[in-house]
């Protein structure tokens, strides 16, 4: 018997999502961890295909 795959916890919409949800806690300069949430977002961007664009 082969092992079965592992499927895919989030889909692409959901990284959408997440990176917009992220984006809008970065327009917050003051934000406590912003440098973490900036690398993220841009990690986000990149797993979901859009080459971690701007906003």
């Amino acid at each position: 018997m082969e092992p079965q795959r592992s499927r895919a916890v989030f889909s692409s919409e959901d990284f959408t999502l997440i990176r917009n949800a992220i984006g809008r806690y970065l327009e917050d300069k003051d934000a406590p961890d912003s440098i973490k949430y900036a690398n993220l977002y841009h990690r986000i961007g990149r797993v979901a295909g859009d080459g971690g664009a701007a906003r």
